[in-house]
């Protein structure tokens, strides 16, 4: 999962920002570490968002030669799906819980960014979405 954040150059130096979340924002004096400060600064932000139970927005697509992708932790990226796909469903925690035949508390650790989330709960709370779970392992380029 990735967001993309747009790139200018401001009083010598870069900024990056992110137009899907909103105040989420970084500088940086070099070209080349402006890639992993966006990235910690758009993890952090997102993970707030869980962490006050606020469902973080969705990645849209930007157009411009101005932009670039931030790719985020995949974990990070699994709870952002499961709080966003919960929503769109218009499920409370408890009922995915026992659509999914899980515990309240283990959708709520599901969405926390500071939890661990076995990979059988995680498919029986795809199910209960009416998705799939899909791992990959691929190799870097």
């Amino acid at each position: 999962m990735f967001y993309q954040a747009k790139v200018t150059r401001e009083d010598g130096a870069w900024l990056a920002e992110f137009p899907d979340c909103p105040g989420c924002q970084t500088f940086s004096d070099f070209g080349e570490g402006l890639r992993q400060m966006a990235k910690d600064a758009l993890e952090g932000w997102l993970a707030v968002q869980l962490q006050f139970g606020d469902v973080p927005p969705a990645p849209h697509t930007h157009v411009g030669d101005d932009f670039i992708p931030v790719y985020i932790d995949p974990v990070l990226a699994t709870r952002i799906r499961i709080r966003l796909a919960r929503h769109e469903a218009g499920l409370t925690q408890r009922d995915l819980a026992e659509r999914a035949g899980v515990t309240q508390q283990q959708i709520a650790k599901l969405e926390h960014p500071d939890s661990n989330a076995s990979i059988i709960t995680l498919a029986k709370v795809a199910a209960a979405l009416g998705m799939v779970l899909d791992v990959r392992f691929e190799k870097v380029a």
